[in-house]
């Protein structure tokens, strides 16, 4: 039996119900918004989970669900050495966003990279502690910052509305995903650098550690993959 996780709710949860009944297959939920658990119909062995997207990445690594919808940015983030834990079946086309370095608009002088490693030197110099970045994303802006070498700078981790950080007085930056930068621009914030962090959208995940190889590879083929 293949055990295929999607997002429980919201957006993400209809979008992949669509992506599917495109294909032939129809999801849904077997009960209420609170049951988690659902129906398949038009593939034969196959078993729906719902989960929130931040839980799919850890059940594809412990190989719990065979196949998994989430996000690249919460694949790369929560999964060390990924590529040794999923393999990417499929993109699809919906849930894009882009994870990315934001500033006060004020800042009139930061406008990339190079700016904004001056600017938290001199920070640093300035006030005896790092400029503060919050984020939900640790690893990947980590690597980007030292890839970019920028070194005077801390990481708060934010759950919560991480646009808010700066006029709450948390932090002097944020590393967040966006998709139309509407938030940011209503909290007074622009994004710097040319490139984003990482370019997200959903994919569809198969796991490395749940076998039935072959009975995966027969649906992908179901759903015309």
């Amino acid at each position: 039996m293949i055990r295929l996780g999607v997002p429980s709710k919201g957006r993400l949860m209809e979008q992949s119900f669509d992506w599917f009944a495109a294909r032939g297959v129809t999801l849904s939920r077997a009960g209420s918004d609170r049951e988690y658990a659902g129906r398949v119909e038009g593939a034969e062995n196959v078993a729906l989970v719902l989960l929130s997207a931040g839980e799919i990445p850890r059940e594809l690594r412990a190989g719990r669900i065979h196949l998994g919808v989430t996000g690249i940015d919460l694949i790369r983030e929560k999964l060390a050495g990924w590529r040794s834990h999923v393999e990417e079946v499929a993109p699809m086309g919906f849930g894009h966003a882009d994870l990315i370095l934001a500033v006060p608009a004020c800042w009139s002088d930061c406008e990339d990279l190079d700016d904004f490693a001056t600017i938290a030197r001199d920070f640093r110099a300035a006030h005896g502690f790092r400029l503060r970045i919050a984020t939900k994303y640790h690893r990947l802006v980590r690597a980007w910052l030292s890839a970019g070498e920028v070194a005077d700078y801390q990481l708060v981790d934010s759950q919560g509305a991480t646009e808010g950080t700066v006029a709450n007085q948390t932090a002097e930056a944020i590393a967040d995903i966006t998709s139309s930068g509407a938030t940011l621009r209503a909290n007074h914030l622009k994004v710097i650098a040319a490139e984003p962090i990482l370019r997200s959208q959903a994919v569809l995940f198969r796991s490395l550690a749940a076998g039935d190889e072959g009975e995966v590879r027969a649906f992908a083929a179901r759903l015309g993959l």
